[in-house]
């Protein structure tokens, strides 16, 4: 059978690979989302698992403890805990940020409300400590829940740094580690642990995951000012519109001379946005060359992403992982 062009993408040669364990995934994921006293668990669990997502995060999982060699069950506990941690922050984001939409489809808290967004995510949350647990595994328990802590922290990060001129690269760096590729790095460095793979192994997967993370909120930002809205499930400008400082506007800012920072101060800080002043932003970023940095900034996460798994033995899912570095920044070539 000749594969369409779609199916040569790393991840979905990836997720063809770990076709039965991801069906072990999925049967996991469905059995302990499901609650026998609050029926609204499962719909709005439901909702957003089933909304077509990739998986990545639970697959990198899987793909880390096949690379280091392991046999045993719990790589399919560790994904799934994976997976409810990031559809619990999907669920808390998409309150925080008022959203909408998301993938295409409306979100949670627009179907129901806040607060079924924000309870379900909780409950999300302490079905991952139930899988974490089940490993026997206190290491593993420290990598997620240390995770799950830092996109905490990182999102709250967020909330006082995205309206301020005074953000930097390295506060923005601080908050992308911790609301995106902190949950990226303890994918990866979990399914070396179950694995019981070398020290140097394991701290190469937590690497790779660390910078893959980076690069993967990098792109995702840029692609907000230069995205095709039917790919990306967004607007051009949302973040513009939201009021986010991200690393194309903060690379702006920072050349700005006295009038296009009243500009950036009335937008952004004051929230006072007209008719037309995103055009003017997509001008002083186009001017200032933000989206070229940016995107400049991406391609090195990415590649330090994939000389990350140097010490990793060889195998078809290296080369894959390798792929996928490759990948996320191919979206905006």
């Amino acid at each position: 059978m000749q594969k369409t062009e779609n199916s040569q993408k790393p991840h979905d040669r990836m997720a063809e690979w770990l076709a039965a364990d991801m069906d072990s995934v999925n049967t996991l994921i469905r059995t302990r989302m499901a609650s026998e006293h609050a029926p609204r668990i499962p719909e709005v669990t439901a909702h957003l698992v089933d909304a077509g997502g990739k998986r990545l995060r639970p697959m990198l999982t899987l793909a880390a403890a096949h690379l280091c060699g392991y046999k045993g069950p719990f790589h399919i506990n560790l994904a799934a805990t994976v997976e409810f941690i990031h559809t619990a922050t999907l669920l808390h984001d998409d309150v925080v940020d008022e959203s909408g939409q998301r993938r295409g489809r409306p979100t949670a808290n627009l179907l129901w409300d806040n607060k079924s967004s924000v309870l379900v995510g909780d409950y999300l949350f302490s079905r991952s400590f139930q899988l974490m647990v089940e490993t026997g595994s206190l290491r593993v328990l420290d990598i997620l829940s240390n995770a799950s802590a830092t996109i905490a922290e990182g999102e709250v990060l967020q909330l006082t740094a995205s309206q301020d001129l005074a953000t930097t690269e390295e506060i923005y760096l601080q908050v992308v580690r911790g609301k995106t590729a902190a949950l990226f790095s303890a994918a990866t460095e979990v399914g070396g642990v179950i694995a019981d793979a070398p020290e140097a192994h394991v701290r190469a997967l937590f690497s790779y995951g660390d910078a893959l993370g980076i690069a993967f909120q990098i792109v995702d930002d840029l692609l907000d000012f230069q995205g095709d809205t039917g790919a990306t499930g967004k607007n051009v400008g949302d973040d513009f519109r939201e009021r986010k400082l991200t690393l194309p506007l903060i690379k702006a800012v920072a050349q700005a001379d006295a009038e296009e920072r009243a500009f950036w101060v009335r937008t952004i800080e004051k929230g006072r946005q007209e008719e037309g002043d995103l055009e003017t932003a997509l001008s002083l970023l186009h001017k200032h060359r933000a989206l070229e940095d940016t995107a400049a900034e991406a391609r090195m996460w990415a590649n330090s992403a994939r000389d990350a798994l140097g010490p990793l033995p060889d195998h078809e899912i290296k080369t894959m992982l390798s792929d996928l570095a490759d990948y996320v920044v191919e979206r905006i070539s």
